[in-house]
Order: C-alpha cells, then sequence, then structure tokens
C-alpha cells in the first residue's frame, strides 16, 4: 500500500494503444476525441461551474483542448471524464480539496490500463492507493474506517454512458458514431419507457 502521490511507487506508463486493449470493442474515443464541457459535465455527474473551478485552478484541466478566450470551448479526453468522476467521489465522502489534488497528480501519471488497476482508499484525511488485495487488506486491517472507490467502476460507468453524448475531434475530423451496446440500449429503454 502506498500513499498516492509517494515518490516509493513510480508511476507506470501506458503504451501507445494500450486503452483499445483494456476496451477491446474499440467503443472508447481515440486520444483526438474529446467532449466539451456540458457533456462533460453530464457524464461526471458535476455541475459546469465545479468543471470551471477545477479547469481554472488546474486540478482537473483538459488535455485535449483548452479554452484560449471567450467562444473558445475546451475538449475533454475519455481519462479527464473519469479523474473528474473520481474526484466528485472523493469530494461527496468529504475529502479535503488539498489531498484530492495530491491524488490526481498521482492519477494523472498513470495510464488508463493502470487506472482499471487502481482502488482508491480514504480516512478522510489521506489517499491511499492500492493495487492488489493485499494492500486492501492490509489498509483495512489498521482499524481505522475507510471508504473505497474503484476506479474500474468509475470506468465502467463512463463506458457505458459516454456514446450518449456528442463527442468531436481535435483535428477537425469526422467523429464515427458507435452503435451503443446492449447495456446501453436497456438503459435508454428504461429512461425513456
Amino acid at each position: 500500500m502506498v500513499e498516492a502521490g509517494s515518490p516509493e511507487r513510480p508511476p507506470v506508463r501506458a503504451a501507445d494503444g494500450e486503452q483499445g486493449e483494456l476496451f477491446p470493442d474499440a467503443s472508447l474515443p481515440d486520444e483526438l476525441v474529446g467532449y466539451r464541457g456540458p457533456a462533460a459535465c453530464q457524464i461526471a455527474g458535476i455541475t459546469y461551474r465545479q468543471l470551471d473551478y477545477w479547469a481554472r485552478t488546474k486540478l482537473v484541466a483538459p488535455s485535449i483542448r483548452t479554452a484560449h478566450g471567450s467562444g473558445s470551448q475546451r475538449l475533454y479526453s475519455f481519462k479527464d471524464i473519469l479523474v473528474l468522476k473520481v474526484v466528485k467521489r472523493l469530494l461527496d465522502t468529504g475529502v479535503s480539496l488539498q489531498n484530492i489534488r495530491v491524488a490526481v497528480e498521482h492519477l494523472r501519471l498513470r495510464g488508463v490500463r493502470d487506472l482499471a488497476r487502481v482502488t482508491l482508499f480514504s480516512d478522510g484525511t489521506t489517499v491511499y492507493e492500492c493495487t492488489s488485495p493485499e494492500e486492501i487488506v492490509d489498509l483495512l486491517q489498521g482499524g481505522q474506517g475507510v471508504f473505497g472507490i474503484a476506479v474500474s467502476g468509475a470506468m465502467q460507468e463512463i463506458s457505458g454512458t459516454i456514446h450518449e453524448f456528442q463527442a468531436e475531434r481535435a483535428d477537425g475530423g469526422i467523429v464515427e458514431s458507435v452503435e451503443p451496446d446492449e447495456l446501453t440500449q436497456r438503459r435508454n429503454a428504461r429512461r425513456t419507457g
């Protein structure tokens, strides 16, 4: 078990194409495909005011395109939206923004494949990263109350709904629409009927 941001565990970088390996159906957008602010808010479950503040303070800045003056649109990648969702969950459980910043810096250094194996735990003051069942048991044996956020669970939630939102390419190309999977179709049917 290593505290998020600890120098004891060097960041593991994902090689090109690993996102496609994690999601073999290629249903997730590539690195040039992003989502504008309002869509990122809906996908991550945050307000636009939070998104704007976090971008201005560089807590979670858009990695595809930043805003350059009035009228320009930020463009958030899948990973950016995942980090937004994790930040929201940490805030909802009472973790301070200062501790969240440390955790976010650590998450930024990881590739998408690595993030799928991370579970974040917090005792309300410190955020811990666990990547194995043994690390989780060690943390829980400490006897203090903790809560956990499985990053892979947040990934699954986002990948199940992200296709419902308009995406755009940073290079101006056409974004090919992807047929929604069966789970997404069932969720949509439940909402409308």
